[in-house]
């Protein structure tokens, strides 16, 4: 009979020492480049909270214009109106404006 020897079963083969150091050096090169990505995200939300800041900051102005734009534009169709009942041509085109003006404040209005 013929002496059979097993099989080795160390699959996978034993790492060399030089496959750990570059193993190694690479894990160290990606923990210090995910730490950056860390750092420039957290830069970059920082820097989207101070424009979300200043933007917000203007609401109140704004508010303010569109009120202002609203009641310019009121007093106009009205004014229109008013000049436009002895000639009937301007009547015509006065009663356009308010309704243009009326859907307009509308879809304004439904914006907001």
């Amino acid at each position: 009979m013929s002496t059979r020897t097993a099989p080795s079963t160390n699959y996978p083969p034993k790492a060399t020492p030089s496959f750990e150091q570059q193993r190694a050096a690479l894990l160290v090169e990606i923990a210090a480049s995910m730490e950056s990505v860390l750092q420039n995200i957290n830069k970059l939300n920082r820097s989207l909270e101070g424009v979300i800041a200043v933007g917000n900051e203007f609401g109140a102005v704004e508010a303010l214009w569109s009120q202002f734009e609203n009641v310019m534009a009121k007093d106009e169709g009205e004014g229109n109106q008013k000049s436009g009942e002895g000639v009937e041509g301007e009547e015509d085109e006065g009663e356009g404006d308010g309704q243009d003006e009326e859907q307009e404040e509308t879809v304004i209005g439904e914006k907001r």
